[in-house]
């Protein structure tokens, strides 16, 4: 019985993180009240505060469920190929196939995380830098040397600025799907623009793009 409640919590507190985060993502984390998201997941404010002590607290949650959800694929790459160019591509394309989908939570770790308490800040922060490191990683097995010259770190924020704002024009109806894109930034990325007219769309060095 005490398991069956604590998976309803849970499953209620998953459904007011969505609902916040459509608001957050649409407003801005200031202009969105507690009474808006109580009333859009229709409880009653006395209710939303039985799952959660207050806004922060579902910032939180928010910013940290889909962080673990990008750790999760980062895991799950690893696990699949020891090959640093499949590792990059399927990395690219399951977090833009993430961003996508979960849109709203994408949105409100880029724009919103800022407005947590330093510690909780913090505990986001260390999770994205595994997520860095491991990009990093292989990004100096496709191109060792780069962290011998110190340049490791830079190189993948500069592929994070091409992906991290992916969320405000790619949409799973557009001429584009992740998958494709996803191909399409690792190109560009390793080979630079001119580097399209070499191969094929979705392939890589000639062969047809792994994305599982």
């Amino acid at each position: 019985m005490a398991r069956g409640k604590a998976a309803t919590f849970e499953l209620q507190r998953g459904a007011i993180q969505e609902a916040a985060a459509d608001l957050i993502a649409a407003k801005g984390f200031h202009n969105t009240s507690m009474a808006e998201i109580a009333r859009t997941c229709g409880v009653s404010k006395p209710l939303l505060y039985h799952y959660y002590r207050d806004k922060e607290h579902i910032l939180f949650d928010i910013a940290d469920f889909h962080v673990d959800r990008l750790l999760k694929l980062v895991g799950g790459v690893l696990a699949e190929t020891d090959v640093p160019r499949l590792r990059l591509e399927r990395m690219i394309c399951r977090f833009l196939d993430v961003y996508v989908s979960g849109r709203s939570f994408h949105v409100v770790l880029v724009q919103d995380v800022k407005f947590l308490h330093a510690v909780q800040r913090e505990e986001i922060f260390n999770k994205e830098r595994l997520i860095v490191d491991a990009f990093a990683d292989t990004i100096e097995g496709i191109e060792p040397g780069l962290r011998g010259r110190r340049l490791d770190k830079a190189v993948t924020m500069v592929l994070f600025g091409m992906i991290n704002w992916t969320f405000s024009w790619l949409r799973a109806e557009g001429e584009l799907s992740s998958v494709e894109i996803g191909p399409l930034v690792t190109r560009i990325f390793l080979h630079g623009v001119t580097g399209l007219a070499q191969e094929a769309p979705g392939t890589v060095h000639g062969s047809p793009a792994v994305v599982v």
